[in-house]
């Protein structure tokens, strides 16, 4: 039986939240380094792990092989920032000002990054970004850019606004740089410098590589891409590019074992929405929806974690899990101050979960994008397209992952539980959005609104040199 929910979820606490004992101590020492790895625009079927029509994701597919594979694993938004923003704050996005994409993320939010930091670890940020209120195709962030990675607690970045591509420029804390070679491969790379540079110093790392890859515009090498020659252009280059990107997941993990920290270090890889509708074969493995939906081909992506000295026996689970909860289990395994959480928190520790399955999740997983809203609570979901009107969907995801035959009025009393808990939720999100979650009660009023960067006068005196490259191109044309 499905435990009934009450408003009291919104207020849980990490402690409340764990219901059995953490890893021991010996496996969740103080000097375990951490490595969050992100794909962009990834659907949950594009691994062959699921059987794919036409994609191979070799390197991805022994990850999971060798980890705990979420087999029901959500990003906390249908769009990039939002997941981005709930990773690193693991909070809903809408309280922490990222309500879509190209959104900054509130100066007053404690992040993961800092959290780690103030522990005692090197904290690096390598790939996109799109937490600074800037929109358009991804370019160099300036030192300037008072919402660049370095203010919400990394010490290294080679970052990037928004998505990027094949011989990228990118930001080295401040200094531009033109590199060559696939994205994915580039970043990994330099991720591994710096956990290495880390590792000869004796201390812990913590490393976040957000890929560019597979978001459009879609730019794969002809080698990458030669599988594909029965698909159309658009479908060729999209899954040459998570070839290459599978491709660095497996540079990744060789490296980790050359430096010596494999066996320590935990990476949690996902992708932050669902996959697309114009690319065939299917990106979303036949559920319902796409990116921008909260249907679960908008949000259920391919994630896993790979930890050996954490995780001991290798399985996968259909446990419901969220990017809302990667903060706080890092706080149980890396034994922060539960403080470091703001509240209300709307993640949970999937620490007991490492060591074997355990039953119902206590707190629903809560969404909420452009007015539309959705709740996991286990096997059940309930969703609105438009949450003035009170019309709501509900589905059993275990009996039907597709979501096609509504049970709201066949289940009256689930489908009002629900709706009750999901209401109460939502307040405590408006109230968010306020600012009462802050010491001084509201919200400073100096943040960001959305801005296209080609408009931003700090980038003006690159855009002649920059508007014959194929990624900036149409957009300085435009204006956007």
């Amino acid at each position: 039986m499905i435990p009934r929910i009450t408003p009291v979820f919104l207020l849980a606490s990490l402690a409340s939240s764990c219901l059995v004992a953490p890893v021991e101590e010996e496996s969740v020492a103080g000097f375990t380094n951490v490595v969050l790895v992100m794909a962009d625009d990834m659907g949950w079927g594009q691994t062959s792990y699921y059987d794919h029509q036409v994609l191979n994701t070799p390197n991805l597919d022994s990850m999971a092989a060798s980890g705990l594979r979420f087999d029901r694993f959500y990003a906390g938004g249908s769009v990039c920032s939002p997941t981005r923003a709930t990773v690193m704050t693991g909070r809903q996005h809408d309280r922490v000002g990222v309500i879509d994409h190209g959104y900054a993320m509130r100066l007053q939010e404690p992040t993961v990054a800092q959290a780690v930091k103030a522990a005692g670890y090197a904290t690096g940020h390598f790939g996109k970004w799109h937490l600074n209120g800037l929109r358009g195709p991804g370019v160099p962030i300036l030192a300037t850019d008072d919402h660049n990675p370095g203010v919400f607690g990394f010490d290294t970045w080679l970052s990037v606004t928004n998505f990027f591509d094949i011989n990228p420029i990118l930001s080295r804390e401040g200094a531009f740089e033109e590199l060559k070679g696939d994205s994915s491969e580039i970043i990994v790379n330099e991720a591994l410098k710096f956990i290495r540079s880390q590792s000869e110093e004796g201390r812990p790392s913590f490393t976040v590589i957000w890929y560019g890859s597979p978001h459009s515009p879609f730019v794969a090498s002809e080698n990458d891409r030669v599988r594909f020659q029965n698909l159309e252009s658009l479908s060729q280059h999209h899954y040459g590019e998570l070839v290459a990107m599978d491709r660095s997941i497996g540079v990744l993990r060789r490296g980790l074992r050359e430096i010596g920290v494999a066996e320590n270090t935990l990476v949690w890889f996902n992708s932050d929405n669902g996959g697309l509708p114009d690319i065939k074969p299917d990106t979303v493995g036949g559920l319902r929806g796409f990116k921008g939906q909260l249907y679960e081909g908008g949000i259920r992506v391919p994630g896993v974690i790979e930890w050996p000295a954490g995780i001991i026996e290798p399985r996968a689970t259909s446990y419901p899990a969220a990017t809302m909860d990667i903060f706080p289990t890092l706080v149980e395994i890396l034994d922060l101050p539960e403080a470091t959480l703001l509240q209300p928190t709307d993640g949970i520790s999937l620490v007991p979960l490492f060591k074997s399955e355990i039953g119902h999740r206590t707190q629903p997983i809560p969404f909420r994008s452009r007015g539309r809203a959705a709740l996991i609570d286990n096997d059940y979901k309930l969703i609105t397209q438009d949450m003035t009107l009170g019309q709501y969907e509900l589905y059993h995801l275990d009996k039907d992952p597709k979501e096609t035959r509504d049970l709201s009025t066949i289940e009256p009393g689930v489908t009002d539980r629900l709706r009750e808990a999901l209401e109460q939720w939502n307040l405590s999100v408006v109230a968010s959005i306020a600012g009462s979650d802050y010491l001084e009660g509201n919200v400073h009023p100096n943040e960001l609104k959305p801005q296209f960067w080609m408009t931003y006068e700090a980038y003006k005196p690159y855009l002649e040199e920059w508007k014959h490259r194929p990624e900036y191109e149409t957009s300085i044309a435009r204006g956007r």
